[in-house]
């Protein structure tokens, strides 16, 4: 057998689906032979993917990723789509709670220009994001939702990003070990009911947002009627958009 062979009997062997593919990944990855016992050793393990191999492929360009840094789910590149056919060249983006900055970077990348902002909580993640977001001309801030944001932007937001955590407290422990294990938390517990960041995020959108700005915000389908009385009760003017195939729904707030 072939080395790539070889790594993919002992990925699959510790279950994982895709074997093939990642070996590949693993082996295009790694610059020598103990580089890459040690990516195979971490993945058999059950890091992710995209933390061994240091990107993620999202809305199709590589995003940097890494270790205890929220990977992008294909699902959330619905977010991004609706927020590029809303958005016009130039406008004020602003990313929050953005993990890696991907979501900001893709609209940047589909716009062409737009000034961009990105923020969280998480300084994992805020070092991440930067690498993501400043080559496009954007900056990155760390803070608590509105606070990490340059005071100069209330009230000139076109487009709010927002993918907040909104898995209950309860529902962690039913994720998969490559989330619980190796996702920072504080991008994945929503509160008792999933709702908690949604809420303080909507509390603060209509002061953010320029006039007809607009705030998108992924929540899941069951969840999503609550996502739109949250909006709603802050005064936005509240649409869904859903997409099957990609199991993605996003709650989208327009302000007057």
């Amino acid at each position: 057998m072939t080395r790539g062979s070889d790594i993919a009997t002992t990925l699959r062997a510790a279950g994982c689906v895709f074997a093939e593919d990642e070996a590949r990944l693993l082996l295009d990855a790694a610059n020598h032979p103990d580089e890459l016992n040690r990516m195979v050793e971490q993945r058999v393990s059950g890091q992710p993917l995209e933390h061994i191999v240091g990107w993620t492929e999202f809305c199709g360009t590589r995003m940097a990723v890494g270790p205890g840094v929220f990977v992008p789910r294909r699902r959330t590149e619905f977010l991004v789509r609706q927020a590029t056919m809303i958005a016009k060249p130039g406008a004020v983006v602003v990313d929050l709670c953005c993990g890696s900055g991907a979501l900001g970077a893709a609209v940047s990348d589909h716009l062409g220009s737009c000034e961009l902002h990105a923020a969280d909580i998480d300084p994992a993640a805020v070092h991440c994001a930067r690498r993501n977001v400043e080559p496009r001309g954007g900056m990155v801030h760390h803070g608590d939702l509105y606070a990490a944001l340059p005071g100069e932007l209330l009230g000139r937001v076109d487009v709010l990003l927002a993918n907040a955590p909104y898995v209950p407290t309860d529902s962690i422990g039913m994720m998969p070990p490559e989330a619980r294990f190796h996702e920072p938390l504080v991008a994945l517990d929503g509160g008792a009911d999933g709702l908690a960041v949604q809420r303080r995020v909507a509390q603060g959108a209509a002061a953010w947002l320029g006039p007809g700005g607009v705030l998108l915000m992924e929540t899941s389908r069951h969840q999503a009627p609550g996502t739109a009385r949250i909006l709603g009760g802050a005064g936005l003017r509240v649409e869904l958009a859903s997409d099957e195939e990609l199991d993605a729904t996003v709650v989208i707030g327009h302000r007057a």
